[in-house]
């Protein structure tokens, strides 16, 4: 078994190296790279909604960082934000705000949907204002759940999303992997992560074909569900609704037992 980490290289070492312990193969192929958006006017002047926000959801250790950053960058601090209940996407997230003395809501399912469970979020007034801290791109969903709902956002785009300038590199080796391996595994953790995973095997389509995808979340699998129907392939999507290495490992177990 090949196991294809995806994950940003700044989050995929963890991963890589429980892989590594369980002797399960592992090749990293970073689908995503986060870079910070230069603090703006417009920016600042959503920092200054912060303090009449109920909810800040926080999605990502990232967000964490360069979120913290531009609020000293604002003139606030976190006193200023004593009121706010804050919700992080993860784990890692919520370990990340914790440094800065944050105890974070967790949902029990990583995923917009999972958020959108929470009780801080379904218990909230009828216009209640929610920030977030967020790269481009990501939980447009959820947002546009909560706009539905009655709710106010604060949208705090922190950072985009591209393909590591580098990954195109590592094309030529992966393949070379894939053809040795009879059965392989692909992480998707995101839309964005699907598209330029396509957009980098375009010229191996039996490569696109033949792997197994573990996907973050039942939205997520709908859509590769979608294009495996258009293209009339037969892979197989398992959903997941955590990213930590234990429980990919454990799906991993799962899925090989029962094959």
């Amino acid at each position: 078994m090949l196991f294809v980490n995806t994950r940003p290289v700044d989050r995929a070492a963890e991963l890589s190296a429980a892989l590594s312990a369980e002797q399960i193969n592992s090749f990293a192929l970073p689908l995503l790279e986060l870079q910070a958006l230069p603090y703006s006017l417009a920016m600042a002047a959503l920092y200054q909604q912060l303090p009449k926000s109920q909810v800040i959801v926080v999605v990502s250790p990232t967000a964490v960082e360069i979120g913290m950053r531009y609020l000293q960058q604002s003139g606030l601090t976190l006193t200023d934000l004593a009121q706010v209940q804050w919700v992080a996407v993860g784990l890692k997230t919520a370990q990340e705000l914790k440094q800065y003395g944050i105890q974070a809501v967790i949902p029990e399912v990583e995923t917009s949907e999972g958020m959108l469970e929470l009780p801080s979020l379904q218990n909230l007034a009828l216009g209640s204002r929610i920030a977030f801290w967020r790269g481009e791109g990501g939980r447009q969903f959820m947002m546009q759940q909560l706009r539905e709902a009655g709710m106010q956002i604060v949208n705090l785009l922190l950072y985009q999303r591209g393909c590591p300038a580098q990954t195109s590199q590592l094309v030529q080796p992966l393949v070379a992997q894939l053809q040795q391996h009879a059965t392989y595994t692909v992480l998707i953790s995101s839309e964005a992560s699907w598209y330029n995973w396509l957009q980098l095997l375009a010229q191996y389509p039996m490569f696109i074909a033949q792997a197994q995808y573990m996907v973050l979340g039942q939205r997520l699998a709908a859509l590769l569900s979608q294009y495996r129907t258009e293209q009339q392939f037969d892979f197989n999507i398992i959903p997941v609704f955590q990213l930590r290495p234990e429980h990919i490992i454990a799906q991993l177990k799962t899925d090989e037992g029962q094959a």
